[in-house]
């Protein structure tokens, strides 16, 4: 009984978890945070880029 109770609020957790990232909400930060390793601006304090 107590294993099937907490399988389905596992399960609902998943899910909610899925809709929550899939949302079209949340679409404009997946994507800024994507582009986050391609921007140079990211540098290192104290380093400079070198080619």
């Amino acid at each position: 009984m107590v294993s099937g109770l907490i399988t389905a609020l596992l399960l609902a957790l998943f899910i909610g978890g899925w809709i929550w990232a899939w949302s079209p909400a949340r679409k404009r930060d997946f994507d800024a945070a994507a582009q986050l390793p391609l921007n140079d601006d990211a540098a290192p304090a104290g380093k400079e880029h070198r080619p």
